[in-house]
């Protein structure tokens, strides 16, 4: 597991689709992310998580002090994270009368909550946590759409969640999208794509973009990308 970045503080890495975080319940979970990069650095500690279907950038931090200030970065909204995903339908037609900024964000709020007799299923449900993400349209074809996506908050599941509550479910999403938006792609269509932060230490500002060359055009997943 070779890092995009490495300093004595932090490791920044990119997850594939498919792998998990952090161990599992059970003895076939325990191969992941955070056990490869432990292996090669035994002092590396987690911060954050991307969900196992999700591939792209995710930062560990080298030692206790660094987990904590990074950490803080997070709990006080200073880390500038970005994703693309492919989604169902034309989210431009159905939001059209959400409000938009002058550069094309339109925001989704919806609280958060466990499905606890579905789980892991999240929910829209007023008893949730606030939670509220960006996104904008950056292509469209006849059947889907390739967004950007910003979380504003960090929640479990929070943009595939977002997106299926306005009623474009992401393709391949195995636990969101209904089976035959599901089958249109062999992995879930989700990539975090940039993550941008002031160094836990240093201050100065760290930015990271690991691009994918997905499209709204079927095939959507192109092999090419490595995702």
């Amino acid at each position: 597991m070779t890092p995009i970045h490495e300093d004595e503080h932090m490791l920044v890495l990119e997850k594939p689709s498919g792998l998990l975080s952090v161990p599992g319940r059970g003895p076939d979970k325990q191969d992941c992310l955070s056990k490869r990069v432990q292996d090669i650095y035994p002092e590396a500690l987690v911060v954050h998580r991307l969900d196992q279907d999700t591939s792209g950038l995710l930062m560990m931090a080298r030692g206790i002090e660094a987990q904590r200030r990074l950490s803080r970065l997070f709990e006080t909204r200073q880390v500038k994270k970005r994703y693309v995903a492919v989604v169902a339908g034309h989210p431009l037609q159905t939001q059209a009368t959400a409000a938009v900024d002058e550069d094309g964000w339109r925001t989704i709020d919806g609280p958060i909550l466990l499905d606890w007799e579905r789980r892991p299923i999240h929910i829209i449900h007023p008893d949730g946590k606030p939670s509220r993400s960006r996104w904008r349209a950056l292509q469209t074809s006849d059947t889907a759409t390739l967004v950007e996506l910003e979380p504003v908050t960090g929640r479990t599941h929070q943009l595939r969640v977002h997106l299926q509550s306005i009623g474009h479910p992401m393709l391949g999403d195995s636990l969101y999208a209904p089976p035959d938006i599901k089958a249109l792609s062999p992995r879930l269509m989700l990539h975090a794509q940039e993550l941008a932060f002031p160094h836990p230490f240093t201050e100065i500002w760290m930015s990271f973009n690991v691009p994918t060359p997905w499209s709204a055009n079927a095939p959507y997943l192109s092999a090419a990308a490595g995702h």
